[in-house]
């Protein structure tokens, strides 16, 4: 029998926050139908918070999603990051990405942390964005309906789990 929730979080167990990175020429979320915020080159990251998370796992996931070398260099490499570029992002509340879709047809999303726990992991990942050196920073809405448009560039998609 797999461990549960509270069984990782009674014996200290780290659980994993989690970042979707892309590699976008544009993005931009459209929210509740009206507000539009967008970007030009840089990086969408769609962020998942787990129930058990910590907000301090935030700094190292902002660095290195801020710090991710998938832009191509002179040789055509990915040697260079949003920030080496001066590059922006756009970064969007996922709960989804905790989808577990293991039994039948229909995902559970037991495992993503609720409000205010999700809420304050989102705010404080945003926060540690815009220290990174990013052109700017744009965000969804935690909890809106959103709309996300995006021209992925390569396609190059990087997931990323945090793991102390």
């Amino acid at each position: 029998m797999s461990p549960s929730l509270f069984d990782y979080a009674l014996f200290g167990v780290a659980l994993d926050m989690r970042a979707l990175v892309q590699r976008v020429k544009r993005a931009a979320v459209v929210i509740e139908g009206d507000e539009r915020r967008e970007i030009g080159p840089g990086v969408l990251v769609f962020l998942g918070v787990r129930e058990g998370d910590d907000p301090a796992q935030c700094q190292k996931l902002a660095a290195k999603c801020a710090g991710l070398r998938i832009f191509d260099d002179g040789d055509g490499k990915l040697n260079l990051s949003a920030v080496d570029l001066g590059y922006a992002a756009l970064v969007v509340s996922q709960f989804t990405l905790y989808g577990d879709a293991r039994k039948g047809k229909r995902p559970s999303f037991t495992a993503a942390a609720k409000p205010p726990l999700s809420v304050d992991c989102y705010e404080e990942f945003v926060r540690c964005m815009r220290q990174q050196g990013l052109k700017d920073v744009q965000t969804g809405e935690f909890g809106a309906e959103m709309q996300v448009e995006l021209v992925n560039d390569g396609p190059v998609t990087i997931w990323l789990d945090t793991d102390d």
